[in-house]
């Protein structure tokens, strides 16, 4: 594997400003936050992102995401918070190690909309009508897979 500059922050911790950290996570401000507080959070083994994960380490990512998403709230009290996790170079994945960003929003902060203007996105209902009986056999697929794979590890 390439070097990695989060698995080289997981190793080296004084190489960032860690916010919060445990046995499975860390959280720390990244260099260029886009607003006050933006923090990031990674899983401490290499993951190129969530899609590479298994369910226990996506669990570790959320709590810490949770954990550290409350304690920026109670601290800077913004009026809103996004939380983004981009998997791909199409969704402005730029570092291949999973990570979540916490960013605090204000009014008129530097961030803008992430959302295209309403009328701009897709909209083509009849392929919409076919796509939703699509992924929802993939999803039932997919939890009927997830439900056997747990009962055949607990039993």
């Amino acid at each position: 594997m390439d070097s990695c500059v989060f698995c080289d922050i997981v190793t080296d911790q004084s190489r960032a400003r860690v916010v919060f950290s445990d046995a499975h996570t860390l959280a720390f401000f990244p260099l260029t936050p886009a607003t006050r507080g933006h923090t990031l959070v990674v899983p401490r083994t290499h993951f190129t992102d969530l899609w590479a994960m298994d369910d226990a380490s996506v669990r570790h990512l959320t709590r810490t995401t949770l954990t550290v998403g409350r304690a920026l709230r109670s601290v800077l009290a913004p009026a809103g918070m996004n939380v983004v996790n981009s998997a791909g170079r199409a969704a402005s994945q730029s570092v291949f190690h999973c990570h979540t960003h916490l960013v605090p929003r204000w009014p008129g902060d530097a961030m803008g909309p992430i959302w295209p203007p309403r009328g701009e996105g897709f909209d083509d209902s009849a392929e919409l009508d076919v796509l939703v009986d699509r992924v929802s056999a993939a999803a039932a697929a997919d939890s009927a897979d997830s439900a056997d794979s747990a009962d055949s590890a607990t039993g």
